[in-house]
């Protein structure tokens, strides 16, 4: 793998107000699933989104790498998790900008063969004051291999969880690409996502995930979480009925979105107090 040491440190700022439009298609999108806040929680990951003309689109539809991300000789692009520390929370109107910098890039070998990482450190700022510190992990793989699979573990039951439960279709899924400005085929391209990508349908927003665990969080402390990490486990597809649990830990709360068909797992969390 090539050296990508000249990206370290590279980096830009956005600004976008928390609009009250914006607001409401948030609160109709995710409705029922959102704890209660002026400004409903997660909302900051629908500001500044990378917008490009379509002769920058790679194939997946995502800005094409080099522009923003390092064109790592990886195909395959997902949001892998991340951790937030919430410092004040967002009321609309605020003029919020983001300041993003590359803060490292590595490569691994997995059970899937070839994988690129590149952590990017986003901060929300109002006013000069930071209002949200992100670490945000993106992981580059290799396209699937013909009869490539591994069988994901079943989670461990959780009897003394409180949990929310859904099943996620179409039409919550372009309802959060149009929010976030998300144009990854994987969540709208049913023959991409199965023939070129090699999921099993159409597939379930990683960030929308964290969302639901973060706002389950929310709404059990009575508050934001000081700090938030989460982490992606197996795919979630469009049509599975889902149970979004949280249950006490030493640290806060423990989460994960849980697959009810099979039981199991395809994202955890924590929760700080």
């Amino acid at each position: 793998m090539s050296d990508y040491s000249d990206w370290i440190g590279w980096g830009y700022a956005r600004s976008e107000p928390m609009s009250e439009r914006l607001i409401t298609q948030y609160r109709a999108t995710l409705a029922g699933y959102l704890a209660e806040a002026e400004v409903p929680v997660g909302l900051h990951w629908c500001l500044v989104p990378d917008v490009v003309a379509p002769d920058k689109l790679g194939c997946d539809c995502h800005p094409k790498t080099g522009l923003f991300l390092p064109a790592l000789p990886l195909p395959r692009r997902m949001w892998a998790g991340g951790e937030l520390t919430f410092h004040v929370p967002f009321a609309p109107g605020d003029l919020v900008t983001r300041e993003t910098v590359i803060e490292d890039v590595a490569f691994k070998e997995g059970r899937s063969g070839k994988l690129g990482f590149v952590t990017q450190r986003h901060t929300y700022k109002v006013s000069g004051e930071a209002r949200v510190s992100e670490r945000q992990d993106i992981v580059y793989r290799e396209d699937p291999k013909p009869g490539q699979s591994h069988a994901p573990v079943r989670a461990e039951d959780w009897p003394d969880a409180t949990a929310w439960h859904l099943t996620p279709d179409t039409a919550l899924l372009f309802r959060f690409s149009a929010l976030t400005f998300n144009g990854h085929r994987i969540h709208y391209d049913h023959p991409y996502a199965t023939g070129v990508e090699g999921y099993e349908g159409l597939v379930v927003h990683g960030p929308m995930q964290a969302v639901w665990m973060m706002n389950l969080a929310t709404h059990l402390m009575g508050c934001l979480p000081k700090r938030f990490a989460y982490r992606g486990l197996s795919p979630l597809i469009c049509g599975m009925p889902v149970a979004i649990e949280a249950r006490e830990s030493d640290e806060g709360l423990s989460l994960r979105v849980r697959r009810e068909t099979d039981g199991v797992a395809t994202m955890t969390a924590t929760a700080y107090r």
